[in-house]
């Protein structure tokens, strides 16, 4: 609190406070009166300030000018106390109790003190000096400062990881509504192409049913016209009067043949077409209740699965192990691929028996009907029937993976990179920097998801469904293609400028006697 300077010269040398009714002794030093006579019926009597001796206790007289002016700092103490403003200039704060400097600082009561405050209030107290304090509560801010920075951070770190996992979620959610839509759509195509069909059949057995029916009737009604015939003529010559007559004509009378048995009409409810329809429909039902859509993160992987790449030789390159369970699934179709060089571009390079390609910058052969002019290479291997599945490694992005009926056009057409998927006979993914594009019939569709170099391709042809995986760095469905596939199929690739393709190879795989050497005839 602030007071007066003048209020360090009006304290009592004895009590240290603002003289309460103030005397003078002969020595000419002022002190309270109850403070001087309490000192001389301790001590000696002399002046406490000054050590003046006194031969017998002197005559105290009340100072009335100090006691004046110490009443008029006492009421300018009190405003200051109620808050009431003090004229003058204002000096450093000062003690509310005594009016002192405050020099030092009380941890006890956690308040600014002056130095008489550690005889009476302060007494026993832990006292430091301000600039002391000061230091241990900037040392103590400057941590909490860098505790909030720290925290920061740290949140900052639990935020964006929390936005990535929310990305994953989104684009797994839409992995899956575009799996669980395709593969309803399929269902209802197959259903609808079914039905059509045992529609058709249906047709098909009433009217040869009917016809049937129609013959059956066609004759019981010559029947009918032979017995009427023959009634006739009965009664006619019933009629007749003249016996000889009558008798020669009943020589010539012949009755019609008695009614064959009537055949049995082909049609039977419980079979054919509707015992068909029914075991598709089980068949659908097993489709329908069995889950495809495995859920598979890199905890899933079984320990010390991780791949590895070998340094390139001249041997087939093994797949390399499967890490979930889906995996392990797709592999029991396994099939080990090679490329196909008489349909290659002639820029491109094969290697380890035809089971790596390369788009160089040199020509590598002579140009032929059966190559193509595109980027474009197929595989030796063909399907027809069955289930497949096999995998592929890619060096990079800006490259193409399918498959296509024999007959994919091998020349170029005007500003035609590649034409995977620009029809309605081929399917393509293309791998791009920041993601995938799905092509058929020429129609493209956007995919999520950060580009890797290894995926997988499933055909599975009972049920008409060509599937896309990528295998790192987590297993993931990128896309189903669904279609009813009416000709042989062929792996076929495209590969931008210095980019490279290899067919992954599963030691132990199943052979599989497919079509050889058709796609070398393009229509």
């Amino acid at each position: 609190m602030a007071t007066l300077p003048l209020e360090e010269k009006l304290l009592c040398a004895i009590c240290l406070e603002l003289y309460r009714e103030a005397v003078t002794l002969p020595c000419g030093h002022n002190f309270c009166r109850a403070c001087i006579v309490d000192h001389w019926n301790r001590q000696e009597v002399d002046c406490p300030q000054c050590r003046t001796p006194f031969a017998q206790r002197p005559e105290l007289h009340k100072n009335g000018a100090l006691c004046d002016v110490v009443e008029t700092v006492r009421a300018a103490e009190w405003q200051v106390a109620a808050g009431a403003p003090v004229p003058g200039p204002r000096s450093a704060a000062r003690c509310p109790r005594h009016g002192r400097a405050l020099e030092l600082y009380c941890r006890t009561e956690k308040q600014c003190i002056c130095c008489a405050c550690t005889v009476d209030q302060c007494q026993g107290h832990r006292r430091v000096l301000p600039d002391v304090e000061r230091k241990a509560r900037q040392k103590h801010l400057e941590e909490q400062l860098e505790e909030n920075w720290r925290q920061s951070i740290q949140t900052e770190e639990k935020l964006q990881e929390l936005q990535q996992k929310s990305n994953e979620i989104q684009d797994s959610a839409h992995i899956l509504t575009l799996a669980v839509s395709n593969k309803v759509t399929a269902l209802l195509r197959v259903l609808e192409t079914r039905r059509d069909k045992a529609l058709q059949n249906i047709e098909k057995e009433k009217a040869a049913s009917l016809a049937q029916a129609g013959a059956i009737r066609q004759g019981l009604q010559d029947h009918l016209e032979r017995l009427a015939q023959h009634i006739q003529q009965i009664q006619e010559l019933q009629s007749c009067s003249d016996d000889l007559s009558f008798l020669q004509r009943s020589l010539l009378l012949i009755p019609p043949e008695p009614l064959a048995p009537m055949p049995s009409l082909k049609w039977n409810e419980d079979s054919g077409p509707l015992n068909k329809l029914e075991r598709t429909l089980d068949q659908i039902c097993q489709l329908l209740l069995k889950d495809e859509i495995d859920a598979v993160s890199p905890g899933d992987a079984e320990p010390g699965l991780k791949e590895r790449r070998e340094p390139e030789t001249n041997s087939l390159e093994p797949i390399p192990r499967p890490v979930c369970s889906l995996r392990k699934k797709l592999t029991q179709n396994y099939r080990n691929l090679t490329f196909d060089p008489l349909t290659a571009n002639h820029y491109f390079h094969f290697s380890r028996q035809n089971q790596r390609v390369k788009h160089g910058f040199k020509s590598q052969h002579t140009s032929q009907p059966g190559r193509f002019q595109l980027w474009q290479v197929l595989c030796a291997q063909g399907f027809e029937a069955g289930k497949h599945y096999w995998e592929v490694e890619v060096s990079d992005h800006s490259v193409t993976l399918g498959i296509t009926y024999p007959g994919l056009s091998r020349q170029k057409q005007l500003r035609q990179t590649d034409n995977i998927g620009r029809n309605s006979y081929s399917w393509g993914l293309r791998v791009q920097e920041k993601g995938y594009e799905a092509w058929h019939n020429g129609e493209a569709q956007q995919l999520p998801g950060k580009p890797g170099n290894l995926f997988g391709m499933e055909l599975d042809l009972p049920v008409g469904c060509l599937s896309f995986y990528s295998l790192e760095p987590q297993f993931q469905l990128l896309h189903v293609f669904n279609a009813f596939f009416t000709q042989p199929l062929y792996p076929v690739f495209w590969l931008c400028e210095d980019r490279t393709i290899t067919l992954c190879h599963l030691p132990g795989a199943k052979p599989y006697s497919g079509p050889q050497g058709e796609a070398l005839s393009p229509s």
